[in-house]
């Protein structure tokens, strides 16, 4: 089971701050991110993916684990 977190606008928009999803197949982050977007309609939020805790890019082929913990993150800004 992965946990998904969500952070900032993501956040408002899915009005929860977690969800732990199970899948019983091969699950790649490109999947996920497209079932999340359909679900919660994010086509207008921008925000980063982080996966056990390190950025990765949207596009990055990567298949989870039962034990990865992703996060949506707001955009950051900083100087």
């Amino acid at each position: 089971m992965i946990e998904i977190k969500y952070f900032g606008a993501v956040a408002e928009k899915t009005k929860c701050e977690f969800e732990k999803l199970s899948f019983s197949e091969e699950l790649s982050l490109q999947k996920l991110l497209q079932d999340l977007k359909e679900k919660y309609q994010f086509e207008s939020l921008s925000f980063s993916v982080a996966v056990n805790q390190k950025i990765v890019s949207k596009a990055a082929d990567y298949n989870l684990q039962t034990s990865d913990i992703v996060a949506l993150l707001p955009p950051f800004a900083g100087g």
